[in-house]
């Protein structure tokens, strides 16, 4: 297997990253190179997503995941902030092709990488079956398998399996003898022995771990060792995880990890180097339902963007143009200030798209109940659009009002 040593040959120069080390993590396993760093990102956010399970929300606005507005500006985020890629929470569904597909062109344009966790476990948390694993991978490789914006470790995509510790060998098997090496194949097991169990399988591990607490398990940088060197004594590639802090009460969870403004990152991240990753998943871009999030937001705006900057050597992303009422209020968009006119019209042709398939898959009923209005096109439209900042309002409405015009039967 080659995918150890090529991945070691795109680690970047040195450079002095343990000055942000706040507690010690194991001497003989730390290093003082950087590494890649990905952070797990969602596609699943619509309009109604915002009013469950929530206690902060971004400061881009409680925004869909249909909106390229919203992805290029994450991506510039993120790239500024030195992150290497997004690691996209994926399984094939309409809305989740349809999103990917859009974060595809989107992290293109800017030579942004992008990975998969695919999500192999229900809602209930059981497996899914390994025939839909299966045709869902293999039909994953076969759109985006010479597609470089997936080439994070050489010239096959980067997938790993969410839940793979709930398979057994055969499951696993059968599902490899499909894809065959059509891509990397992650597990997402969770300690070294259960690796082992299942290593000829999988060509390395990545393990989300969001809710460990630093402060009362000092030695867990000693489990993340273990699981790295057996992955590697395989020849595969680990992915070690550092978060900022988990607070998922809100989903059942009982277990809270507080921030200490950023001292738990700052562990956790060292927690993840000392354990000698191939790159390192920050986790979370946008779980805001677990709290385990990066992206700016009302409550830490850009604390831990720029936290994790000055840990990769990026600078800090310019959040000041947006409100810290959680809803978007930059400039208006208008051929003015700077802003050429093609940027401005190609912005609102995309706003205008993403209203119409937003609002095209909501329905008029849908939207006329969650707003609580007659089943009038315009007043729902209006309704829709209202929640973007005022720029994005007429493009957003215009396509949305199309589109519940086109399902009443009156596409004037």
């Amino acid at each position: 297997m080659t995918a150890r040593p090529l991945a070691a040959a795109l680690c970047a120069p040195a450079t002095a990253f343990l000055l942000m080390i706040s507690s010690p993590a194991p001497a003989a396993a730390a290093r003082t190179t950087p590494i890649r760093a990905f952070a797990y990102y969602y596609i699943w956010f619509d309009a109604n997503s915002w009013s469950r399970a929530k206690t902060d929300f971004p400061l881009l606005g409680r925004y869909s995941s249909d909106e390229r507005i919203v992805m290029r500006q994450h991506v510039t985020w993120a790239k500024q902030a030195g992150l290497s890629g997004f690691i996209v929470s994926w399984k094939s569904t309409p809305t989740l092709d349809r999103r990917l597909a859009r974060l595809v062109t989107t992290a293109t344009a800017s030579r942004f990488r992008l990975a998969i966790i695919y999500q192999g476990l229900d809602f209930e948390r059981r497996p899914l079956p390994a025939s839909r694993i299966a045709d869902d991978l293999t039909k994953f490789a076969y759109r985006y398998r010479n597609n470089p914006v997936f080439h994070v470790f050489g010239r096959r995509p980067l997938v790993i399996w969410s839940g793979s510790w709930k398979f057994t060998r055969p499951q696993i098997a059968r599902v490899r003898r499909e894809i065959g090496d059509s891509i990397y194949l992650l597990a997402s097991e969770r300690n070294a022995d259960d690796y082992r169990r299942v290593a000829d399988l999988f060509d390395g591990d990545a393990y989300y771990w969001s809710s460990v607490n630093p402060s009362t398990y000092p030695d867990y940088p000693k489990k993340l060792v273990a699981i790295g060197a057996a992955v590697h004594a395989r020849g595969g590639l680990w992915i070690a995880p550092a978060a900022p802090g988990f607070d998922a009460r809100l989903i059942g969870g009982k277990t809270v990890v507080g921030r200490a403004d950023g001292n738990t990152f700052r562990r956790e991240f060292a927690g993840a180097l000392a354990s000698s990753p191939d790159a390192v998943g920050v986790i979370s871009w946008n779980e805001f339902s677990e709290n385990s999030q990066i992206e700016p937001s009302v409550r830490y705006r850009d604390r831990y963007l720029s936290l994790l900057a000055g840990v990769l050597g990026g600078r800090a992303p310019a959040v000041g143009a947006f409100s810290s009422e959680g809803q978007r209020s930059p400039t208006p968009l208008r051929a003015a200030d700077g802003v050429r006119a093609r940027q401005v019209r190609e912005s609102n042709e995309q706003l205008f798209d993403s209203g119409y398939e937003t609002c095209a898959a909501l329905g008029l009923a849908r939207l006329a109940r969650q707003y609580a209005l007659p089943r009038r096109p315009e007043a729902a439209a209006r309704a829709y659009a209202g929640q973007f900042e005022p720029a994005m309002r007429a493009g957003t409405y215009r396509g949305c009002v199309k589109a519940l015009r086109e399902s009443a039967g009156n596409p004037r």
